[in-house]
């Protein structure tokens, strides 16, 4: 079997634009892939085709090993435009895998390993300025079926946090824990906005929320940082979105800086780097959260991943929380019941694209503003229905 075409696909889902990528093959089977990268896009459309296109065509899917360890190497700068075109075709070569082997991807990565994969809601906060409006969107996100939730509340915040802001901060989260109970996980987001002093300063103030964690509190780029804010705070810390190679991996699990590792499936290399990810931070008891904000193909691997990688303790979902036509995109199989994961029973990926609904919603320039423009939190997911 040998991949002979590369078709890619671009589709505005609201504040985001989905690319998609198709793989076929000689013997007339396909594959998905997502290579969605918020603002990179079209960067990451033109290195598919004038980079990466010229080095799929006529392999064979099966050797993932190979075909993938070497796109890595010879890509040479590393980074999240390159990642995630490397990670949108090791995704799509599973989904050919799985099809042809007449089995669900989860069965390859390593079989049900799992009775429940855990799920929590993110996207929900669309639009909330008050802590009233937090407090009133989060109940809304609890009578869906969801047990977990994460947001930011900390507006255009960058590097330092003066009274007033953590005071709104702090007032947001207290809102919402007393609004859904101590039951419900509340995952409090930062984007690593702060310095290592504002974002301890901050954590100790939230401790008595009882965060199930606290995400990329500082720069990605600083694991020395990230190591400092966790060993200072009493409960657990998560980060990885990220990072981008197995190396930068590897030091955040020697370094333990966090307690929940957060690769995203769909830029640091795909499924069997995932895999090799889980290795590394389990003699190290971190557990993975893998990050996932962008479309329906991306989460659907990750889910399989999930099934399939005990170390996963809990996978976020924007789906429902998206624009209403996001699920018009693909077609095949639901991944939600109830605020729960369904195990996935059809062979590969499980799903299909539907080329006509992309075409319905063409790509839209700048359709995400920056987090530090004040407009990014009035339109996020404004056209899902938590707006």
């Amino acid at each position: 079997m040998k991949i002979v075409k590369l078709e890619t696909f671009l589709a505005n889902c609201g504040l985001r634009n989905y690319l998609f990528v198709r793989l076929h093959t000689d013997t007339g089977l396909t594959g998905l892939g997502e290579a969605t990268l918020e603002w990179q896009e079209m960067a990451v459309h033109t290195l598919l085709h004038e980079w990466a296109e010229e080095r799929i065509l006529g392999v064979c899917p099966f050797d993932i090993e190979k075909v993938f360890g070497d796109l890595i190497r010879d890509q040479y700068q590393g980074g999240a435009t390159v990642m995630t075109v490397i990670s949108a075709l090791e995704i799509a070569c599973w989904d050919i895998v799985g099809k042809a082997c007449g089995q669900p991807v989860y069965r390859l990565l390593g079989g049900q390993a799992r009775d429940t994969l855990p799920v929590y809601a993110n996207g929900w906060y669309g639009s909330a300025r008050t802590p009233q409006d937090y407090a009133d969107k989060a109940r809304q996100v609890v009578a869906m079926g969801y047990d977990g939730m994460k947001f930011d509340p900390f507006e255009q915040a960058w590097k330092t946090l003066d009274h007033a802001a953590m005071q709104s901060a702090e007032d947001i989260v207290a809102a919402v824990r007393q609004a859904v109970g101590e039951g419900v996980s509340l995952m409090i987001e930062v984007h690593g906005r702060l310095s290592a002093g504002s974002a301890i300063e901050m954590g100790r103030r939230l401790a008595k929320y009882n965060p199930a964690w606290y995400e990329e509190p500082v720069s990605p780029h600083s694991l020395d940082l990230l190591a400092e804010v966790h060993s200072a705070l009493p409960f657990p810390v998560a980060a990885g979105e990220r990072l981008y190679m197995l190396e930068e991996f590897a030091r955040l699990a020697s370094l333990r800086a966090c307690d929940v590792a957060q690769p995203d499936l769909a830029h640091c290399g795909g499924l069997w780097m995932g895999k090799k990810i889980a290795a590394l931070c389990q003699p190290q008891d971190i557990r993975l959260a893998p990050h996932c904000s962008i479309g329906p193909v991306a989460l659907c691997a990750a889910i399989h991943f999930g099934w399939s990688t005990p170390q996963v303790m809990v996978q976020e979902n924007f789906g429902d929380f998206d624009a209403p036509w996001r699920s018009e995109l693909v077609s095949g199989w639901t991944p939600m019941k109830a605020g729960r994961y369904v195990l996935p029973d059809k062979p590969g990926l499980g799903i299909e694209l539907d080329d006509a609904a992309c075409a319905r919603h063409p790509f839209v320039k700048h359709a995400f503003p920056s987090l530090w423009d004040r407009r990014w939190l009035a339109e996020f997911t404004k056209s899902g229905v938590s707006a």
